[in-house]
């Protein structure tokens, strides 16, 4: 893929253009990811054959029913953006099943950025993810989150 056209080697960023000329895989990742260089290259990518991990704190729903504390937050870091669902990453996170994400969903007990979740949401970095704790106890009181 061209990453550079038509420009002198000395207007690149010396940093970089050190990494690029030695091959580093941060560089060559942030590269290979970059929606600015796929428009650029006009091609199509297979985010279906990424493999990932997710890596994180395990704790799941009962843990957080059980909790004092009224909300959750924490921030999502993906430095390659791949096209991941933000809803994967959550059940993922959580382990919980498909129809209790939709639960949660139709709750809006998680919100992103503000707004609450949709199961098209992807994930960006930085992101900031916060589950209402409160407000999802109070509605397991009244209605049953079932598997």
């Amino acid at each position: 893929m061209t990453i550079f056209s038509r420009i002198k080697t000395s207007s690149i960023n010396k940093k970089l253009h050190k990494q690029l000329s030695e091959n580093q895989i941060q560089a060559a990742w942030k590269y290979a990811f970059s929606y600015d260089i796929k428009q650029k290259n006009n091609i199509e990518l297979d985010f279906k054959s990424v493999e990932y991990k997710i890596l994180h704190d395990n704790i799941t729903l009962e843990n957080i029913l059980s909790s004092d504390i009224e909300i959750i937050t924490f921030k999502i870091k993906y430095p390659f953006d791949f096209n991941l669902k933000l809803s994967s990453v959550i059940r993922a996170c959580l382990n919980i099943s498909s129809k209790q994400l939709e639960r949660l969903i139709e709750l809006e007990v998680i919100s992103i950025q503000e707004k609450y979740l949709q199961k098209k949401h992807k994930v960006k970095n930085e992101s900031i993810i916060k589950i209402e704790v409160r407000k999802l106890k109070h509605n397991m009181e009244s209605k049953k989150l079932n598997n």
